[in-house]
């Protein structure tokens, strides 16, 4: 029995000897599909609309822990009833964040932060009312992704801190490809 055990001592120690998997570094480029939200509460009125979103992902990962990363962000047009009224939202933008990763064998988990330049419409077609707002804000959010040589995919939440709104989310998946 001792010989078996001094093999598999040998065999965790060069196990963790072995070269750990590199980041791929260098530009990329990949697109995100997710499930995006609205919530606000203004006086009495609740206003809590979901929608598919999307996303188009530019970024460069210069150092195996951090990249930068700008998006563009469509969080699509949602609706929801309020007080018998149907109201649209439709909001989109475009990100620019720091991007911070802790590489794990062929997975990253990473957080963002950073921010959003916003555009928003409501409508509310009954009343024949339209309004719009635009700004920018703090954005911020946490995933993971799993590497394939260039290829990655990734799963990420994000919260963009719209002025006027309780809550501006998405949760995607999404494929990015590294250039080296």
């Amino acid at each position: 029995m001792r010989p078996q055990l001094m093999a598999i001592l040998a065999l965790a120690a060069a196990a963790t000897t072995l070269p750990a998997r590199a980041a791929d570094n260098g530009f990329y480029l990949g697109g995100s599909l997710g499930q995006s939200g609205v919530h606000t509460s203004l006086q009495d009125l609740d206003y809590d609309a979901s929608t598919t979103g999307f996303k188009l992902i530019g970024g460069w990962r210069f150092l195996d822990w951090l990249a930068v990363e700008g998006d563009y962000v469509d969080l699509g047009s949602g609706s929801d009833k309020v007080e018998g009224q149907k109201i649209e939202t439709d909001v989109n933008g475009v990100t620019l964040s720091a991007v911070g990763f802790l590489p794990i064998g062929p997975v990253d988990l990473f957080a963002r932060a950073g921010a959003i330049n916003w555009s928003a419409d409501a409508r509310i077609p009954s009343l024949d009312f339209k309004a719009s707002d635009n700004g920018t804000d703090f954005a911020y959010g946490v995933g993971a992704q799993f590497r394939l040589g260039s290829l990655s995919l990734r799963a990420e939440y994000e919260r963009f801190e719209v002025s006027d709104a309780d809550t501006v989310d998405m949760t995607s998946l999404g494929v990015t490809w590294t250039f080296l």
